[in-house]
């Protein structure tokens, strides 16, 4: 199975409990992961974690270019799926217009594409005002979990040494 990682994993990961000084190992196991070809996100996640001196900025530069995937013609060909599927959705246009725009239609293009597992800490909920990642997953059937159940579902373990 692959993972396709959401910038909120990342990003909240690093906020709370998988900081850099506080569990090195959460990030070496990315590491791992992505050179088995296990683990990815896309070129939009890294442009929301953004520039500037942060600990997981340094770190996503360090990352190799195969870790942010581009839009691929793969991608491009299920936006169209994704797109049509959320426009045909009980949300408001407001919402499906910032879906269009951020990471998160990226990614579940890509997951549709190439049959990944997009791992997020979003919810299902029917708000129509936002979009959420694993109702925009549900509908085309894409795989969704959460990271807890990705590093359990993988067997990660962070032992003190």
């Amino acid at each position: 199975m692959t993972y396709l990682l959401d910038s909120n994993v990342l990003i909240e990961g690093r906020k709370g409990y998988y900081d850099f000084a506080i569990c090195p190992g959460f990030w070496e196991w990315i590491e791992t992961r992505h050179a088995a070809g296990a683990v990815l996100s896309v070129e939009k996640v890294r442009d929301e974690i953004g520039e500037g001196h942060d600990a997981l900025v340094t770190w996503a530069a360090r990352q190799p270019a195969s870790f942010f995937a581009p839009v691929d013609a793969a991608t491009q060909a299920a936006f169209g799926a994704v797109t049509h599927w959320a426009i045909h959705q009980h949300y408001q246009a407001r919402a499906v217009g910032e879906f269009l725009q951020k990471a998160d239609f990226f990614l579940v293009a890509h997951a549709l594409a190439h049959s990944l597992t997009l791992v997020t800490h979003e919810r299902e909920a029917a708000t129509p005002s936002r979009i959420k990642i694993p109702n925009a997953c549900r509908g085309p059937g894409i795989s969704f979990t959460n990271p807890f159940q990705m590093l359990r579902n993988e067997g990660a373990r962070f032992i003190l040494p």
